[in-house]
């Protein structure tokens, strides 16, 4: 095989980014052939653009046209449609979340284990966004010295009521199985995991519809605990502007901070802890050097993630976010949620049986309503970044 057929899996916004930039041929060694949606009227423009379209996916999957699919629907048809993907013998690349819950992405990842010939890959571009990568190069390379504290405040996710109100699935436990959390902030959650490691344990305080008239989580604060010593808090909300993004992680040789798309590193001289075990002055500290950190933002990072998913099939090359990945960040949105509804912290790793079965609860006894309406614009595109 030297060119990967791929066919996509949903059309919304998401995915009509995705068939943008792979029609304009920013994927080397691939070819979007098919698109697949349920309303046929949806897939007039793409099939005047030349592409096979489908109203099955199961049946673009069986035909024998593609060798792989990027999932692209709302949450809970990841889980089935990679399923279904795998079993077809098809490589799959997977939006965020790979699962509307850990119990699904379980399953999913258990049939990717069964099927050891294709890949399951997740798209979390973030990863290769170098304003992370070089936190995560600098953390590794030891000069933070030894990881104290973290905290990422992230309220610059401002959500309308128009835009709750775009689509009958949007939050709500049926549709998305979460909020903030498990919609805008998933990508957040890939990369403290990715940078950090996982949490030994996980304190939620989320708040459901406090700014809209939703089901869901629309403000959460959190608080983490690390078996390596850290401690963390994440705070997030789709409902305060003008909001901030600020994270900062600080360790026993200095402080790193990125906010307004500013990397600044303050650099102790000296290791904090060591200064603390030797200085005879009580009020003393170590001498501080202020390093700014500059980066560009990545041209293409969507694309450059498909770009590895071509590679790892046609060439066997390592994958940016492998699909176990991505259970991480469905874990902690998760475990933020239900430590949240016990009123207790979570001892890491979650319960997935334990958080489905709220969730079906919830499911089960919800009598939420609400108006659902078309809107025309928003804010998608300007997202990506955060």
């Amino acid at each position: 095989m030297s060119t990967l057929r791929l066919g996509l899996i949903g059309i919304g916004n998401i995915g009509r980014h995705h068939a943008e930039y792979l029609l304009a041929g920013k994927v080397g060694r691939c070819e979007l052939r098919a698109v697949c949606a349920p309303n046929p009227v949806k897939l007039e423009p793409w099939k005047e653009r030349g592409l096979a379209v489908w109203t099955d996916a199961g049946a673009m999957m069986r035909s024998g046209t593609i060798d792989a699919v990027l999932i692209a629907t709302p949450h809970y048809q990841h889980t089935s449609l990679g399923i279904e993907a795998l079993e077809a013998g098809l490589h799959v690349m997977v939006e965020k979340p790979i699962s509307a819950h850990k119990a699904d992405a379980e399953r999913l990842l258990k049939c990717a284990a069964q099927h050891p010939k294709q890949i399951l890959a997740g798209m979390f571009q973030l990863r290769v966004e170098p304003r992370y990568t070089r936190i995560r190069e600098l953390l590794e390379s030891g000069r933070l010295g030894k990881l104290q504290r973290v905290s990422w405040l992230i309220t610059d996710w401002f959500r309308t009521d128009a835009y709750y109100s775009s689509g009958g699935w949007r939050a709500t436990w049926r549709g998305e199985g979460g909020g903030v959390l498990l919609n805008q902030c998933l990508h957040n959650l890939d990369v403290l995991s990715w940078i950090l490691g996982m949490p030994s344990s996980v304190r939620g305080f989320a708040q459901l519809g406090r700014w809209h008239n939703i089901e869901v989580e629309d403000q959460v604060t959190a608080y983490l605990e690390w078996s390596h010593g850290a401690t963390g808090v994440f705070i997030t909300s789709t409902g305060e502007a003008p909001g901030t993004n600020r994270l900062e992680l600080a360790g026993s040789k200095g402080r790193l901070v990125l906010e307004n798309n500013k990397l600044t590193f303050l650099e102790n001289e000296t290791d904090a802890l060591e200064w603390s075990r030797t200085a005879t002055v009580g009020f003393s500290k170590p001498a501080v050097t202020e390093h700014d950190l500059p980066f560009e933002n990545h041209p293409a990072p969507h694309a450059a993630l498909m770009d590895n998913f071509v590679a790892a099939v046609l060439d066997g090359a390592p994958l940016i976010a492998p699909g176990a990945d991505g259970m991480h960040s469905v874990e902690l949105a998760n475990s933020m949620v239900y430590s949240s509804i016990l009123g207790q912290s979570i001892q890491m790793p979650l319960d997935g049986a334990a958080w489905e079965a709220e969730l079906q609860r919830r499911i089960r006894d919800s009598r939420f309503e609400k108006t659902v309406r078309e809107v025309t614009t928003d804010d998608f595109a300007q997202s990506f970044r955060r």
